[in-house]
């Protein structure tokens, strides 16, 4: 059993940058794809980025290709997602997850952290 937990949120303008952290524990931190997902108010929770057990490939959604990027610590336990040039579109509830496939699809993922919460004013 893993137990997840998101750090790092806030609320900030339009063009800046957060780093959310996700600590694991619990279990083989290393033998977990992980997984950033998040969820709109009044939307459905949503794909953001993936990476593999030892970080070497990794996927993001179209909407935030190019501005996050994901990368891990397996020493640490922790996942990270580096945020830059957010947009007010990126305001969401930031979950992390793991699990044993690389796959979008949050069905996919069997633990899942509290969330954190990022909010972008413009």
């Amino acid at each position: 059993q893993v137990q997840l937990v998101e750090s790092g949120g806030g609320l900030v303008q339009a063009g800046d940058s957060l780093r959310l952290s996700c600590a694991a524990s619990g279990g083989n931190f290393g033998a977990y794809v992980m997984g950033w997902f998040r969820q709109a108010p009044g939307k459905q929770r949503e794909f953001v980025a993936r990476i593999t057990w030892s970080g070497g490939s990794t996927d993001y959604a179209d909407s935030v290709k190019g501005r996050f990027t994901i990368s891990r610590d397996n020493a640490k336990d922790t996942v990270y997602l580096q945020m830059n040039s957010l947009k007010p579109e990126d305001t969401a509830v930031y979950y992390c997850a793991a699990g044993n496939y690389m796959s979008r699809y949050e069905a996919m993922y069997a633990y899942w952290g509290q969330g954190t919460q990022v909010t972008v004013s413009s």
